[in-house]
C-alpha cells in the first residue's frame, strides 16, 4: 500500500512537508465586513419605513376600536362621553349612571408612540374626534409626526 495514502487517511502530513493551517487572510475578513455593512445600510431604512407604516396602521385600528366603544356607550346612555371625562368613560362609571353597561373596552391603550389619545367632544370633524398626535406628541406635523384622527 502507498504510504502517502496512509498519511492522508490518518490526517498526518507526508514526511518532509510542514503542516499548514487554513486561515482567512485579513483582506478576506475586511471584504466580508464591508459587504455586511453595505447590506445593513440598504436593509435598515427599508425596515424602519415598514415600522413607521405599521405604527400608523396600529393607531388607525385603535381609533376605530375607540369609535365602536363610543357608539356602544351612546346606545346605552343616549349621549356621548364628556370631554372632561374623555375616554375613561369607556372603562369606568365615574358618575354612577344606572344605564352604563360597560366597560366598553378593557383598558385605554397608549398610541404606538407612547402618548395618550386625545378625545374632543364636540369635535371639529364630527360629533367627536379621537386624535393621536403621532411620534412627536404635538399637534400638526408631517410623516410619522402627523396627526391621525377618527375623521380619516
Amino acid at each position: 500500500m502507498n504510504t502517502s495514502i496512509q498519511y492522508q487517511k490518518s490526517g498526518k502530513t507526508a514526511p518532509g512537508r510542514k503542516f499548514r493551517l487554513k486561515r482567512f487572510t485579513l483582506i478576506e475578513v475586511v471584504v466580508v465586513i464591508v459587504i455586511l455593512a453595505l447590506l445593513a445600510g440598504l436593509a435598515t431604512p427599508l425596515y424602519f419605513r415598514h415600522v413607521k407604516k405599521a405604527k400608523i396602521g396600529t393607531a388607525k385600528a385603535q381609533i376605530g376600536l375607540f369609535e365602536q366603544a363610543i357608539f356602544d356607550f351612546r346606545v346605552d346612555l343616549d349621549r356621548l362621553p364628556d370631554s372632561s371625562v374623555g375616554l375613561r368613560a369607556l372603562i369606568e362609571n365615574s358618575n354612577g349612571e344606572e344605564k352604563w353597561k360597560g366597560p366598553y373596552i378593557k383598558k385605554l391603550p397608549k398610541d404606538p408612540w407612547g402618548h395618550d389619545y386625545v378625545y374632543v367632544c364636540p369635535g371639529q370633524h364630527g360629533d367627536f374626534d379621537i386624535i393621536s398626535y403621532g411620534a412627536d406628541g404635538q399637534p400638526g406635523g408631517t410623516g410619522d409626526a402627523a396627526d391621525i384622527g377618527s375623521w380619516e
